[in-house]
């Protein structure tokens, strides 16, 4: 079974950020339901801590990262990403 990395990239006291944490959590609560889903690991890092994170997404965040791409950035859509992990079977 394959697994998919998911980097969750934002700073603390980001309210966007806070609301993609929730539905990402969610997503995965829901596919840890489902014996077939991909494994998932999820990683948050912050743009405070990293300047080429910075550089890269500052105007951007949150951005969800699958597999080292861009997923989506300002609003995590729970639909499109629960598809988009399916399809890592």
């Amino acid at each position: 079974m394959s697994t998919a990395h998911l980097t969750l990239i934002g700073k603390p006291g980001c309210h966007l950020c806070d609301d993609a944490l929730a539905v990402v959590t969610t997503v995965l609560a829901e596919l840890a339901a489902d014996p077939g889903s991909p494994a998932v690991v999820l990683e948050e890092k912050s743009i405070l801590d990293d300047p080429e994170l910075h550089e890269l997404y500052v105007d951007e965040i949150p951005v969800l990262l699958i597999n080292g791409l861009v997923h989506n950035y300002w609003r995590i859509d729970p639909a499109r990403l629960h598809t988009a992990l399916l399809k890592i079977r």
